[in-house]
């Protein structure tokens, strides 16, 4: 009986799917995104999501403990100089996968997994995006009553600045003209 047991095996033996996660996780990380289907991409999460975690510690140990899993020494290298660069502060949670759809063959549902510091386009998105701030009825009338104070003494002082920096710059730039 198979109870409490979770490990997708992918319809594969041990030495195939144990290649098939070794091959994935070496294209994961030298590419930084692959398309794959979701039982796939879910299984690739749990397999190399233990090895970036070793890789922040740079020493002899956990870099032969990471090749035994990948036998990639290109990834090795990738993983421990600008993968683990990038996470070093992310407590967690290196991977995302996005749905994409079905493929069109076998109708077989297609994500993409990706290494989440790596995404440009989400990352320049987040820094763009704008801090929203929750509305509440105590609050508004609060910052209400101290707008209307604000606002007439707010009018004078911007006016008379005004005022005073448009007479002293006409005469600095004539005298530039002039020079």
């Amino acid at each position: 009986m198979r109870h409490g047991k979770k490990f997708n095996h992918l319809g594969r033996t041990a030495s195939h799917r144990a290649a098939l996660l070794s091959n994935m996780a070496s294209s994961l990380i030298l590419h930084k995104r692959i398309e794959t289907t979701t039982a796939k991409a879910k299984e690739l999460r749990k397999y190399v999501e233990p090895l970036i975690t070793k890789s922040k510690t740079d020493d002899t140990n956990s870099r032969r403990v990471v090749f035994s899993y990948l036998q990639n020494k290109e990834a090795v290298k990738e993983l421990f100089g600008v993968v683990s660069e990038k996470i070093a502060s992310r407590p967690g949670g290196y991977t995302r996968i996005i749905k994409l759809g079905n493929r069109l063959g076998d109708n077989a549902d297609i994500c993409l997994i990706e290494l989440v510091d790596f995404n440009e386009v989400l990352l320049a998105a987040v820094e763009e995006k704008a801090v929203k701030t929750r509305r509440s009825r105590r609050g508004s009338s609060k910052k209400a009553d101290a707008a209307v104070e604000a606002t007439p003494s707010a009018e004078v002082v911007t006016e008379a600045p005004a005022a005073e920096e448009t007479t002293p710059e006409a005469p600095a730039t004539e005298e530039k003209t002039e020079e």
